[in-house]
């Protein structure tokens, strides 16, 4: 678990907490939190986790005053500043990158642009000398005249350069923009760090400065996220949304985890001992009731029975797909060649002369930056896209099964889910069959006759790896499967892909995915391409691997 630097003792008295009192919130007849009592302590970095729907985003917007709950309060200090990521992609167009991070501690800026008005007038009065006296020295206190170079200094940490930092925010790509908005939350050093998904559009290195910068920040953070890497590296607790409460655990993720699935057991064990110990009793005042000898006994056992209790489970919001994938028949000698294979697109060379086998027991994760040479590589492989150059060859025993970044070409018709999947179902099974295995896959009962068109992005992935299972593939290629999954669904496909016996292609940003499925590591790079049989940890701090990527940038 990482040890924050925490405030001295004596401070502890004058830093704020954030307090939820009796926090209730329903959709209709569905209750997402009742009556959720919590205290969020400085020098902690809270992991909020729980299933898709269980309410995260909604808790952080309650939190941040953004999102009034049905009843109950949040009460933080007065002069306490929360600041939260937003995902208002748009809402800084017109404002420049610079400007856009600054904004992020609303009463400097205001300052400061009252501050620049104030010496641009061409009549300065003293009143206004005064005035400006007084905003000096508050700007000094705020720490404003570090302003532009904290400012740049996030940014820079982030992978934005200086050269964008007075460009207009509608100048930048979309995943530039989560950037300066993850600046514009950090920025100025808030007291309570509310951050929705912080590591989406980051690359490794920027993930890396993020967790560094966490693991030195002093007050209070709170994030929702999927990357368990990340809330294993930041996180001092882990606060569980379940049953319509939230329980906070000490520890990062995967002790959260052990934790919470050893408590399950324990109540598990306790109930079934009580259970039978009342099976038990029952049966002693079901065969002796009617005898005088043991009358006083079954009715001493009656009484034992009257006094047990056997504890109601409740419905956890938490569901475990059913992931497993089985070959047909397992790979051959020959499995894939790869030679001198090209391509271009738009203009741009995504790689040239790209040579390498792939052999038996082979793993291997595309990492790098450059998401679209990944997907072209992985279509032309699945024979969707043809090659510019070079050739490749699946050895005689080879069949592949592929899973797209985009796949909304799979669900262009209007049918129900039921039927989507019989066309991917054996010739002998039938609709029990699929409904079978939606209800493996979380889509039970009436949930197999949704129309395909209103699948949530989740649920497709769940629909495309159902497709997959189906194939019997012995060569899995998989593009970036774990965006839109829930951490139960994530920790599902990772077993199912670890547990896998023959071949696999993948990539994914989730950095626990790649380094517990991955045997070899390939980067795709404008020069060449870096190819080691490695862990992904070890590739990672590799200085060998380091100036190969340097050679090839």
């Amino acid at each position: 678990m990482p040890e924050r630097h925490l405030p001295p003792p004596f401070l502890k008295e004058i830093f704020i907490m954030i307090n939820a009192s009796n926090v209730a919130l329903s959709y209709g007849k569905r209750v997402i939190f009742q009556d959720v009592t919590i205290k969020f302590t400085p020098g902690n970095c809270y992991g909020l986790i729980g299933a898709n729907g269980a309410g995260k985003s909604t808790f952080l917007k309650i939190l941040a005053g953004d999102f009034p709950p049905d009843k109950g309060e949040v009460s933080v200090g007065s002069r306490e500043r929360i600041a939260m990521l937003r995902q208002d992609h748009f809402a800084f167009d017109e404002e420049t990158v610079l400007n856009t991070v600054i904004m992020g501690h609303a009463r400097l800026y205001r300052l400061m642009a009252e501050r620049e008005a104030l010496y641009a007038k061409a009549d300065f009065s003293e009143e206004d000398g005064v005035r400006s006296g007084d905003l000096e020295a508050e700007f000094g206190e705020m720490n404003g005249y570090e302003a532009d170079a904290e400012a740049a200094v996030l940014l820079s940490g982030l992978g934005i350069t200086d050269d964008l930092l007075d460009r207009k925010m509608k100048e930048l790509e979309g995943g530039q923009k989560v950037r300066v908005l993850l600046a514009q939350a950090l920025f100025g050093n808030p007291d309570i760090l509310l951050l929705d998904e912080p590591t989406n559009h980051l690359d490794v290195q920027s993930i890396a400065w993020l967790e560094d910068f966490l693991f030195r920040f002093q007050n209070t953070v709170i994030i929702v996220s999927h990357d368990r890497h990340f809330l294993n590296q930041v996180c001092t607790h882990v606060a569980d949304i379940d049953f319509g409460k939230i329980q906070v655990y000490v520890g990062n993720y995967d002790f959260w985890y052990q934790a919470s699935q050893l408590h399950l057991k324990q109540r598990q064990s306790d109930n079934k001992k009580v259970t039978d110990k009342a099976n038990e009793l029952k049966e002693f005042i079901r065969r002796f009731s009617a005898n005088a000898s043991k009358s006083k006994q079954a009715t001493s056992r009656r009484k034992l029975l009257d006094k047990l209790q056997i504890e109601d489970m409740p419905v956890s919001s938490r569901k475990y797909p059913f992931v497993s994938f089985k070959p047909g028949r397992p790979c051959g000698d020959i499995i894939l060649e790869v030679q001198g294979l090209g391509k271009t697109i738009d203009g741009v060379s995504l790689f040239q002369n790209f040579d390498f086998t792939l052999r038996q027991g082979d793993k291997v994760a595309f990492v790098g930056t450059n998401g679209v040479a990944k997907t072209a590589l992985f279509q032309i492989l699945a024979g969707e896209l043809e090659p510019d150059s070079g050739t490749y060859r699946w050895g005689v025993t080879m069949s592949s099964a592929y899973f797209p970044m985009d796949n909304s070409a799979y669900f262009t018709s209007d049918m129900a889910l039921v039927d989507w999947l019989r066309q991917y179902t054996p010739v002998t099974e039938g609709e029990t069959f699929a409904r079978g295995f939606l209800g493996k896959m979380l889509f039970s009962g009436d949930e197999a006759l949704k129309k395909t068109s209103v699948l949530s992005g989740g649920e497709r992935v769940r629909c495309m790896l159902s497709r997959m299972m189906l194939s019997d593939a012995n060569a899995l290629i998989l593009d970036e499967p774990t965006n839109h999954l829930d951490l139960e669904s994530i920790t599902a496909l990772n077993d199912a892909l670890i547990a896998f016996p023959e071949v696999i292609l993948f990539s994914s940003h989730d950095h626990q995915f790649v380094a517990t499925i991955a045997n070899r590591i390939m980067e795709i790079l404008p020069g060449g391409v870096v190819d080691k049989m490695m862990p992904y940890d070890d590739y990672l701090e590799d200085e060998g691997v380091a100036r190969m990527r340097e050679q090839f940038a």
